[in-house]
């Protein structure tokens, strides 16, 4: 897994936790070309909700099942309750964000092409 996003395990409480670390030198290089395609498109955790919430409907929806979101100005952070099924989704979710984010590309033409649909913060 990369060091931007990491999948954390409360067996104690009983939940799962994604947390995409958007203040990474790579992510903040990423989401400010995202901002320069879409002047809306300002990527702190609040914005990339807004894209996950367009995209993972799309591409992903089984992800969304039991998801709970937590996002600040300055993290994405998904919980699901501990269980094997959810950990399965927080791992694809983790290579739906890798593949996204080394394929930066695929980031700027969903930007480019469907930026407008996206319900920025």
């Amino acid at each position: 897994m990369k060091d931007y996003v990491v999948i954390n395990k409360d067996e104690e409480l009983n939940s799962l936790s994604l947390v995409f670390l958007i203040e990474n030198e790579k992510i903040l290089r990423i989401g400010e070309k995202m901002n320069e395609l879409n002047e809306e498109a300002y990527m702190n955790g609040y914005n990339w909700e807004a894209f996950f919430n367009y995209y993972l409907p799309k591409h992903a929806p089984e992800i969304l099942r039991g998801m709970e979101l937590d996002s600040e100005a300055g993290t994405y952070l998904v919980f699901y309750k501990l269980n094997s099924k959810n950990e399965k989704k927080a791992e694809k979710f983790a290579s739906i964000i890798e593949d996204l984010i080394e394929n930066e590309n695929k980031l700027y033409k969903i930007i480019e092409d469907e930026g407008e649909l996206i319900e920025w913060d």
